[in-house]
């Protein structure tokens, strides 16, 4: 088994707004493994389609862009990173609703799954990697030994999103946000390819009103049992 392959990851799934991205971001920090953000290369897939002209419904024209695009993560400082695709930067532009909604639609592709599959793997590279989706635990790493599902309910995801939009500077619909929400879990659940659910082995979380930081020591709590952190 090569290094790579023996790297232990640490699965987060869920739905959008459980606060996933955060805690994955702060656990990699935490124990200093490697970061994959799977619903940034969709987004960036979206994106990279929208440019080019192509027809989101177009699966085929939609997995090319998907394996030509290029893509290139920044760290910056206080866990932020800038984003770049084909050397644009695009950061702004993957935190926008539309862009998220289109990731959505393009994530039902088979394959742009399968286009991204063997990207998303090749993140795995020692000391571990924290990887944050939809599918990681289900069809990406289905040997992580550790598989968070992490849950809220779609009012207070909705106000999370509201928070952040606001924080960026733009107008949003308290109601509006939940009504996509929910359509966006009953689309993530019901496509053919990779429906959003929980691993068989995974440990289930709702953050539901819950503090970050009691969600992250609850996941670093299923780490130490599993010797994966200290």
């Amino acid at each position: 088994m090569s290094g790579a392959a023996a790297a232990p990851v640490i699965c987060i799934d869920g739905p959008s707004g459980s606060g996933k991205g955060t805690i994955s971001r702060l656990l990699a920090e935490r124990l200093g493994w490697q970061l994959l953000d799977s619903g940034a290369l969709y987004r960036l897939t979206a994106l990279a389609a929208l440019d080019a002209g192509v027809a989101l419904e177009d699966a085929e024209a939609v997995a090319a862009c998907a394996r030509r695009m290029r893509v290139n993560f920044m760290p910056g400082g206080e866990g932020q990173v800038t984003v770049f695709l084909d050397g644009h930067d695009v950061t702004a532009r993957l935190r926008e609703q539309a862009t998220g909604e289109a990731a959505s639609r393009v994530a039902a592709l088979v394959p742009v799954r399968r286009g991204l599959l063997q990207r998303q793997r090749d993140f795995r590279r020692p000391p571990g990697l924290v990887a944050d989706g939809r599918d990681m635990g289900t069809t990406v790493f289905p040997d992580a030994p550790l598989k968070i599902f992490l849950t809220a309910n779609a009012e207070e995801r909705a106000r999370r999103r509201h928070k952040q939009l606001m924080e960026m500077g733009l107008s949003a619909n308290l109601h509006k946000l939940a009504s996509e929400i929910r359509d966006r879990d009953r689309r993530d659940a019901t496509r053919a390819a990779s429906p959003l659910r929980p691993a068989d082995d995974a440990v289930e979380l709702d953050s539901t009103g819950v503090p970050v930081d009691q969600v992250l020591e609850a996941v670093l709590q299923q780490a130490r049992r599993r010797g994966l952190a200290e």
